[in-house]
């Protein structure tokens, strides 16, 4: 239970600071209102505030959430940007998804 916890915990942070990273892209590059900066600010505060939530050492957490956020940037390129993903993206991401589970498995060992 602690690892779906924990692996939606990572996901919704990864989602807030890709969400936060973005907008700011969105607005620089695509042309997109200045007005976007509002709900980036507010979005990157949401995902130091998530971080603070996690149950271990910092260090660990960082370790362990930079993994989530590369699978959940794969989703993204797939899902908003509706780029396909390689088999090697897929594969990659299921191999960091696993050594993440190994690290959070760890905090309770």
């Amino acid at each position: 239970m602690l690892l779906l916890q924990t692996a939606g915990l990572f996901f919704l942070t990864a989602l807030a600071e890709i969400l936060g990273c973005f907008l700011p892209y969105y607005w620089l590059r695509q042309g997109g209102s200045p007005w976007l900066l509002l709900p980036a600010a507010a979005s990157l505060s949401l995902f130091v505030y998530l971080l603070s939530l996690h149950p271990a050492a910092s260090g660990r957490v960082y370790a362990a959430y930079g993994g989530v956020y590369i699978a959940t940037a794969f989703l993204w390129l797939r899902f908003v940007d509706r780029l396909p993903l390689s088999t090697y993206d897929w594969a990659g991401a299921g191999i960091i998804l696993a050594g993440i589970a190994v690290i959070v498995y760890g905090w309770t060992a």
